[in-house]
């Protein structure tokens, strides 16, 4: 065991009975790596007092945050680009939650709040071409993808400029002919199949890539998910699964879902290998991510990160999240992601000045009202627009390969096939 890098060790035995003694050479073993520098071991107890349910934190709260690992793969220009997304990210929440008390925003609104490394870092291992599947919380991973703060405030606000043109007002959007992004799904898991099915798509048109999606620690626990991740195992599809372990599934805590210790350990029923991050470190969910998508590339299977971290806001925008106890929230607030890669590029490394620094946060503000300006701005859609997109139009399912088209031949050698038989094999 390496120093700081904990080995989970699962051990298992074939062909054995009772009287025989343990055989080296049967002797079978799983490693789950967790690379986080502290371990969250606090416990979460469920007090219920007549009709009312609470929730107490009983382990240590008091440790300050561990400092930032360095990426092994990320150069100076990388790692600040990821904290200005991660920036972009949180203030374009922000303007979104104000649109919303404003009574400008249409249906509910879901915050990432406290995982904008997670998602914004994960993202960009992803090359141009390559796949993703976002959740509702993985705003800033559709920032690093390709869409703008006005593309996303249009989108809550249903107005026509958005990316659904006013059809939906919810995170269910995406992009597959420009920015290969997959729309969310709202039945939880449901993504990692349909992802799974992107990566298989790429293979029959000769290109081995990395498709990436999330689920979080309730998600994870669904049918879907299991028969999702078992298939692209067995067929060693490049899937990257990012587990965001944020302790609540709405007001359901983690000890309450699962008795696994981590999450990240359900890798090995799956023969696939399984890493532990901090979800709050964008070095180390980065460098995780990159290795994961090489090794899809590469043609050899998927891979299952767990990130953790905490959700810093309730599940929508309509939970105060008054269930979690307030040591929890103060715990976390001390590991709060941009805080701590911001100290990390001006402090630790050096990489920006405090005025380059101040400069690249006015940048980033200025970006964000010229976007809001735009989203607020944009008309509603017409009452005519709405009976479009409705039926399939001849253009509607004009879909062509992405890659290369398939490649068909029958071999020499084979016997021409009888009535009904399939005469093609795919190369």
């Amino acid at each position: 065991m390496e120093s700081g890098k904990p080995i989970f060790v699962l051990e298992s035995c074939l062909n054995m009975s009772p009287k025989k003694p343990k055989l080296p050479s049967s002797e079978r073993k799983y490693q789950i790596e967790d690379r986080r520098l502290e371990s969250f071991d606090c416990e979460i107890e469920t007090v219920i007092n007549g009709d009312q349910v609470e929730y107490r934190v009983h382990g240590d709260l008091s440790a300050p945050a561990p400092p930032i690992v360095d990426s092994r793969y990320l150069q100076k220009e990388q790692c600040i680009a990821i904290y200005r997304w991660m920036l972009l990210n949180r203030r374009m929440e922000t303007a979104i939650e104000n649109l919303y008390k404003q009574g400008k925003v249409v249906g509910g609104v879901y915050f990432g709040l406290g995982q904008e490394a997670c998602s914004c870092a994960s993202a960009y291992a992803l090359t141009k071409d390559e796949w993703m599947g976002p959740m509702i919380r993985n705003q800033g991973a559709l920032l690093v993808r390709g869409f703008s703060p006005a593309d996303i405030m249009m989108q809550y606000m249903a107005k026509a400029g958005s990316p659904t043109k006013g059809r939906d007002a919810s995170s269910h959007f995406g992009d597959i002919k420009k920015k290969n992004v997959v729309a969310p799904i709202s039945t939880l898991g449901d993504l990692i199949p349909v992802l799974a099915g992107v990566a298989l798509g790429a293979r029959m048109q000769g290109r081995e890539i990395a498709v990436m999606t999330y689920i979080g620690d309730g998600g994870q626990s669904t049918g879907v998910t299991y028969e999702g991740l078992n298939f692209a195992a067995v067929q060693k599809l490049g899937l990257v699964l990012i587990v965001e372990n944020n302790i609540w599934a709405y007001s359901t805590p983690s000890d309450r879902q699962f008795l696994v210790k981590n999450l990240a350990e359900r890798a090995i029923a799956y023969g696939i290998p399984g890493v532990i991050v901090d979800g709050t470190d964008a070095c180390q969910v980065y460098d995780a991510a990159h290795e994961a998508c090489e090794r899809a590339r590469r043609g050899e299977g998927p891979t299952l990160i767990e990130a953790k971290m905490m959700r810093m806001k309730g599940h929508a925008i309509h939970d105060a999240a008054q269930y979690v106890p307030k040591d929890l929230f103060e715990y976390w607030s001390r590991r709060d992601p941009i805080a701590r890669l911001e100290d990390y590029l001006v402090k630790v490394k050096k990489w920006l000045t405090p005025k380059a620094n101040a400069e690249l946060i006015a940048d980033v503000e200025a970006q964000l009202e010229r976007d809001r300006d735009i989203a607020v701005n944009s008309p509603m859609p017409t009452l005519e627009s709405a009976a479009g997109g409705v039926y399939c139009d001849a253009s509607c399912h004009d879909i062509k390969p992405k890659y290369a088209m398939p490649k068909f031949a029958q071999k020499k050698s084979e016997a021409k096939p009888k009535q009904g038989e399939a005469a093609v094999h795919l190369k």
